[in-house]
Parts: C-alpha cells; sequence; structure tokens
C-alpha cells in the first residue's frame, strides 16, 4: 500500500526522531582558533605533560588527530580544561609543523621509524672515554641521524680522567664537531656543567649515548632544581650501563635560556629509515663536487665526481674519508 499520494511535499514526510537526542556526524572539524599553546616535555602511556603559560598541563591526543602522535619537544595546541588541577585532562588537537626531528629505528632491519624528540636544535652526543669503553660506530650512527635529522652535533666527552681524549679527537676532528672534554671529578663540582652550559644557551639540546657514560649524570648538573632518576652502573662483566632514563624528558636549563632533553639510554641505533643520498648535505664543502656524479651516485664507488674534484684541490681529502666513513655506517652494526 502506497503510504503517500503522487504530489507530496515535505511537511507530509513524518521524520524518525533521534532517540540518543545527539546531533548527527559531520565531516566539518572545528578549527580551535582560540586553543592555547603548549609546549610537550614528556610522554607517558598516553598522557602527555605540556608547559602552557608556564604551568605543566596533562593532556591527551584528540582523536581528530588519528595516527599522527605528538613527541617531547612538539610545539602543540590545547583545548579543554588547562587549570592543571589534580584529575583534570586537555585535549591537543594540533600538533604545529616541525623544524627538525630526531628519528631512530630498533635496528637496521626494523622498518617502524621511532621519533625521539621534535624541534631540537642539537644533538648532545655523550661517549666515555672509558668505563664503558668508547663506541664510535654509535658516535657515527647519531651523527648520520642527526645530520639528516637538521640537528647541530656536539660531541661531550666523559671520565676523562680513566682515558686520555685524543684517539677520539682525531678520529672525528675533519667533521668539525664542537667538542667538551670532562672528567668524573668536574662533573661533582659543577666545572663540567659550566662548559658544557657554553653550548646550550639559547637552544634546545637532545641529549643521546650509551647506558653508563654518565649522560643522566651531566643532565642532573645542568638542572639541579628539577634531577632525573638516580645513576646507574656499568656492569663490571659486560661493561654495558644500566638504564636509569625511562623516558625522554624535556628540562629548562638552568641559569641560561635554553632547554635539555634528556633521553633513555641507547644500545643500538638503527638507521632503517635514513636515505644515504641525504647525508651528503651535511658536507656543503663537498656538495657543489657532486654535480658531476653520475645518477643515484652513492659517492663511494669508481665513476664518484668527488674523486677527481676533491684531486683537484677544491677540498680536503679527509672531508671526503670522513663522508664516506658515515655512509658506510648506514651498512655496519655498532659493534663491527
Amino acid at each position: 500500500m502506497r503510504r503517500y499520494g503522487k504530489h507530496t511535499d515535505e511537511d507530509d514526510i513524518r521524520s524518525r526522531p533521534n532517540r540518543k537526542g545527539n546531533r548527527p556526524r559531520t565531516n566539518i572539524r572545528p578549527k580551535h582558533e582560540d586553543a592555547a599553546e603548549g609546549l610537550v616535555l614528556t610522554v607517558d602511556r598516553g598522557r602527555l605533560t605540556c608547559l602552557v603559560d608556564g604551568s605543566p598541563i596533562i593532556a591527551m591526543k584528540a582523536r581528530e588527530l588519528g595516527r599522527k602522535a605528538a613527541v617531547v619537544g612538539d610545539r602543540v595546541a590545547l583545548v579543554g580544561d588547562l587549570s592543571g588541577k589534580k584529575d583534570t585532562l586537555a585535549r591537543i588537537v594540533r600538533i604545529e609543523e616541525r623544524t627538525s626531528v630526531l628519528r631512530r629505528t630498533a635496528d637496521d632491519d626494523d622498518p617502524y621509524e621511532r621519533v625521539v624528540v621534535a624541534n631540537a636544535d642539537q644533538l648532545a652526543i655523550v661517549t666515555a672515554l672509558a668505563d664503558p669503553e668508547p663506541r664510535p660506530r654509535l658516535i657515527d650512527r647519531c651523527l648520520v641521524a642527526a645530520y639528516d635529522g637538521g640537528l647541530e652535533p656536539l660531541l661531550v666527552m666523559t671520565k676523562s680522567d680513566l682515558a686520555p681524549p685524543d684517539k677520539l679527537l682525531e678520529l672525528y676532528g675533519d667533521l668539525d664537531i664542537p667538542y667538551v672534554v670532562t672528567s668524573r671529578a668536574e662533573l661533582d663540582d659543577g666545572a663540567a656543567a659550566d662548559r658544557v652550559r657554553e653550548h646550550l644557551d639559547g637552544k634546545v639540546t637532545a641529549f643521546v649515548g650509551h647506558s653508563g657514560v654518565g649522560k643522566t649524570t651531566l643532565v642532573n648538573a645542568l638542572v639541579p632544581e628539577d634531577r632525573r632518576r638516580v645513576t646507574g652502573h656499568v656492569n663490571a662483566v659486560t661493561g654495558r650501563g644500566r638504564h636509569t632514563t625511562t623516558s625522554a624528558l624535556a628540562l629548562p636549563l638552568a641559569g641560561g635560556d635554553g632547554w635539555v632533553v634528556d633521553t633513555p639510554g641507547v644500545r643500538s641505533f638503527g638507521l632503517a629509515h635514513i636515505d644515504p643520498s641525504r647525508v651528503i648535505h651535511a658536507f656543503p664543502d663537498l656538495k657543489p663536487g657532486t654535480e658531476g656524479c653520475p645518477r643515484a651516485c652513492s659517492h663511494d664507488e669508481p665513476d664518484c665526481a668527488l674523486d677527481p674534484w676533491v684531486a683537484e684541490g677544491h677540498a680536503d681529502p679527509a672531508r671526503l674519508y670522513s663522508l664516506r666513513r658515515l655512509l658506510a655506517t648506514r651498512e655496519r652494526k655498532e659493534g663491527d
């Protein structure tokens, strides 16, 4: 039986009421133009601590962001309860464009890319000169990740009272990397922190290093009013340190205008996400010589144009050697 006649209008049609009383779904998302600006300080099990107008706010990612995740150092837009009171929760509705990204994978066969920190200006690579022994291959990998992510590297050598830094300085001298050498005694009296701080003022610096090298001890000296977890020890049998930092945390630099990001100790630094062709951008003095290279040149093959270009005196041969060493790092394990 036909319910309506041939000539019906909208007034004749009965609509089924919405029993839930909610509005129909829409694809139009709010712009959140009045959202507050914040800085992500740390992430813990889906909860993010953000600094908003000088106060810490606990927030979670809004559903509208999808799979996009915020990390330490991200500049974000927040809405909701921004009071910072206990049991309150704000929402992160937007992640601003990043100026730099430090990424790593678990190993070179792992396709899953992990963002360690965003918007950092430099990467402080902390290595002990002894106990545990330096791992140049791990340092090389950190350098590649820094250059690829747009961070300037800083080499911090600790425990100089146990071994001299000469050998390591000779290895990295041609890369023109700024460095600081410290001893255990200088960490105790604050002299080491003062020298490192000269390189940190006005910058966001991420600290990375093998477990047991004294990274968190140094961070504690740089931000004494907000000390991190107790420092660990080095196993006498394996030569490995114990992880004392379990999550990345951004801390304001004491007595200066800058931020320190302490990251968990690493035992490997995978570079599966790194395109070797981008490493050349860290060598602006060599880049003009690549104009004559064949297409998709790896810069480490017989017909690479860099060889005759450097031989003609356009650049230091040591720089070409350093470039190729870093490129080869992509194919080597840290312990090699």
